[in-house]
């Protein structure tokens, strides 16, 4: 076996939690991590978050992830074990078998993940997030008054996209909080009007399911109308800077559909 491989490197590291490991499968998902993977072994199965062990951005997502599980009751699979070494930092989660869900019009999924939302969006602010303030579209907004607009006491978790929410029968987990931030309580479901819409929803049945959630209700016009155009604003800079990434053309699309919806028109 390649001992260069990440398998090969966390397995000794691990193995005091596993028991003997029968095998590693990868998984499809989980690209901000050096490893996502389903450990089959004597006490498993766990599905398996891995990190070289260095400073800066991606680790410290990990870490994140790794103080927020606690926090977050039965919405998220429960972190079972970690491991810090030298040159790694490896999560332990329960294995949840379930399927990425499905955003489009129509889908049955979709008042599963709006109750989710609602779920996350009832969660306690934990004292471990208070200095995680929400500021990755503050350079976005058109100045600083709008940036305040983003403030706010809620558990964020940002990372609204249809394989981060598993279907397992008749029920959804929110999974991989990487980067669980403090903010204004409609980010989320202005984030899932920005998806739904990517998934061909029209700009206004997107914000009918938004407003099964009472963050949304809450949000004043002008504080939705200034994120809108932050994120129109930042998914063209990161398509600009990545023309060949498909993703990010078909996101700056959904923005710019959202913003003329709303009748603004963000420089």
């Amino acid at each position: 076996m390649d001992t260069d491989l990440p398998e090969s490197a966390i397995l000794p590291l691990i193995e005091e939690h596993t028991g003997p490991v029968a095998g590693i499968r990868r998984t499809a998902r989980g690209f901000s991590s050096d490893l996502t993977a389903v450990v089959d072994c004597a006490r498993g199965p766990f599905f398996v978050k891995a990190m070289r062990n260095r400073p800066g951005g991606r680790r410290d997502s990990l870490v994140r992830e790794r103080r927020i599980n606690a926090c977050l009751g039965h919405i998220s699979p429960p972190l079972l074990w970690n491991v810090e070494a030298e040159d790694w930092l490896v999560l332990g989660f329960e294995a949840v078998e379930g399927r990425s869900s499905d955003f489009a019009p129509g889908s049955p999924d979709l008042p599963l993940v709006v109750d989710a939302l609602g779920e996350i969006g009832r969660l306690s602010l934990p004292r471990i997030a208070r200095d995680w303030t929400e500021t990755r579209w503050d350079r976005f907004a058109s100045d600083g008054s709008e940036a305040e607009l983003f403030r706010g006491d809620a558990l964020l978790y940002t990372d609204i996209n249809p394989s981060n929410f598993l279907v397992a029968k008749r029920r959804v987990w929110a999974v991989d909080w990487a980067w669980p931030t403090r903010g204004a309580g409609f980010i989320d479901p202005a984030l899932l009007i920005l998806q739904l819409i990517a998934s061909e929803h029209t700009p206004g049945s997107a914000e009918k399911w938004a407003e099964r959630l009472p963050a949304w209700r809450a949000a004043t016009p002008r504080a939705v109308d200034a994120f809108a155009a932050a994120n129109l604003r930042m998914y063209r800079a990161a398509a600009a800077r990545k023309p060949e990434a498909a993703w990010l053309k078909a996101m700056t699309d959904a923005c710019r559909t959202w913003t003329e919806h709303r009748g603004i028109t963000p420089e």
